[in-house]
């Protein structure tokens, strides 16, 4: 059987480290592992196939399961199919140029996140051939989250703004008193109160936007000018927001709110089951469980 080295191993995580060192939101991992084949070609070995598993090849899951290191190392973060660098993982990058002592100390600190925790089997960590597992948690959560993703990006842009979202908003107890009609571009499309008839002080203005581009500071600031004193607004932006718009956000005195898609389905889980059946019929979900053989997350 061909042996993966340590320093094998570091070149392949080196190699996504350069990736996502320019990436300061992160990358799908399909796409950094699309991007690791021409900064460190697969070997014959690595393009092969499993032998008990034929389309799955060794290469991409080589890659997921010396990633685990770096995850419980602090070094790398995975959320819904996206990898980010974390700071500390920079920092590692870029002082431990050598690919296997860089492997090493990922595997070190690895091993004393295990120590505490006493919940991990090492042999996945360290021989990825010999997973238990035919299908990994994070191969699942990231095909669900793509499936999530593209089923928004083609659904009915009225749909998505007049159902889904009143339909959450209803689901966590306010009351929508005002849905803008389909065409209108005022900057505020939903109007929403903590009470039924709308007495008590604060009104919530909420703005909603699927395009492909994130909303930029020009887009807040529009918004913000439709945000009156005692209003709170929530601006719902799917591909989410620049970090000048972040910025902007933060330093301003008025309660706003910035909600992206991964925020947005964190809610819609959180609420699904009193948010009204017509909506949730527009973004149906199931819970699916796991045994937990080995956490590559």
């Amino acid at each position: 059987m061909a042996e993966i080295t340590r320093k094998r191993t570091g070149e392949l995580l080196r190699g996504v480290f350069q990736i996502l060192s320019g990436e300061p939101d992160g990358l799908p991992a399909r796409d950094v592992l699309k991007k690791l084949e021409s900064i460190v070609p697969p070997t014959t070995f690595e393009k092969s196939d499993y032998p008990n598993r034929p389309g799955v090849r060794r290469f991409e899951k080589i890659v997921r399961f010396a990633t685990v290191s770096c995850v419980k190392a602090g070094w790398l973060e995975k959320s819904k199919g996206r990898w980010i660098l974390t700071e500390t993982g920079k920092t590692a990058f870029q002082t431990i140029p050598d690919p296997e002592k860089f492997r090493r100390e990922a595997s070190r600190l690895y091993h004393a996140w295990a120590e505490t925790n006493q919940e991990i089997d090492r042999s996945d960590e360290e021989n990825p051939e010999e997973s238990r597992t035919s299908v990994s948690f994070e191969n699942a959560n990231e095909q669900a989250w793509t499936e999530i993703e593209e089923h928004i990006s083609k659904m009915d842009p009225y749909d998505f703004q007049n159902k889904v979202i009143p339909g959450l908003l209803k689901g966590m107890g306010y009351h929508v008193a005002y849905t803008a009609p389909p065409g209108a571009d005022g900057g505020v499309d939903i109007v929403a109160y903590p009470d039924p008839l709308g007495t008590k002080e604060t009104t919530i203005k909420i703005s909603v936007r699927r395009r492909v581009q994130k909303a930029d500071v020009k887009d807040l600031r529009e918004f913000l000018s439709r945000i009156h004193p005692g209003e709170v607004g929530i601006f719902i932006s799917v591909a989410g927001f620049t970090s000048d718009a972040e910025r902007e956000c933060r330093s301003d005195q008025r309660k706003i709110r910035l909600i992206d898609l991964d925020k947005l389905f964190d809610l819609w889980v959180e609420h699904y089951s009193k948010i009204p059946e017509s909506s949730r019929k527009l973004l149906s979900i199931k819970p699916v469980w796991f045994l937990e053989l080995g956490n590559t997350e």
